[in-house]
């Protein structure tokens, strides 16, 4: 599959296709949006939501959730506000997704059906990584945008003058539902 994607790049480089996707670091509509890495949102949300290349910033990771409060999402959306102008961010969950009822113990037994070795994952528990709620799903997709506007509004280093809001998209669809008002 590498090979069939380098080669496609090469063509695309050569016949500059990139020409139709010219645009600054600086997105134009001064929006952050987390949101999860499902397929199915690829090109979805960008549609669903009139959004071209150059308009946002989009963080995307397994659920669009915060696990940690200094980890990588909080940074990303630190050095889009800070330094790149983003005013305001949009948590976007969808329907039908797979992080929704992950469990942490069945995350391990695959773990080690995929050859990670116990001693490694002793490892990691010794160095403080907590499986429980480092792999752990949720409940509700609304529950989870929810939580995670809130961690996000109530972080000390993100400025009170951001506004968040949080949605969930129908992955068939398209269709944006508020659950929670930006403000």
């Amino acid at each position: 599959m590498f090979d069939e994607i380098l080669k496609y790049n090469e063509k695309f480089v050569a016949e500059k296709k990139y020409e139709q996707y010219a645009a600054g670091k600086f997105p134009n509509k001064k929006i952050a949006i987390l949101t999860c890495m499902d397929t199915r949102l690829v090109e979805l949300l960008p549609a669903a939501l009139g959004l071209k290349n150059g308009d946002v910033k989009i963080i995307k990771n397994a659920g669009g959730v915060v696990t940690n409060p200094f980890g990588s999402v909080i940074r990303s959306l630190l050095v889009a506000i800070i330094e790149l102008g983003v005013e305001e961010i949009m948590v976007i969950g969808h329907t039908d997704c797979g992080v929704q009822h992950i469990d942490s113990e069945m995350m391990i037994h695959h773990m080690k059906e995929r050859g990670i070795s116990q001693e490694s994952i002793d490892l990691m528990k010794y160095c403080g990584i907590d499986f429980e709620k480092w792999l752990a799903g949720f409940d509700t997709v609304e529950q989870s945008v929810q939580d995670t506007v809130d961690t996000i509004r109530n972080h000390p280093l993100i400025p009170s003058d951001v506004r968040i809001g949080g949605y969930v998209i129908d992955t068939v669809t398209g269709k944006l539902n508020v659950v929670c008002e930006a403000q």
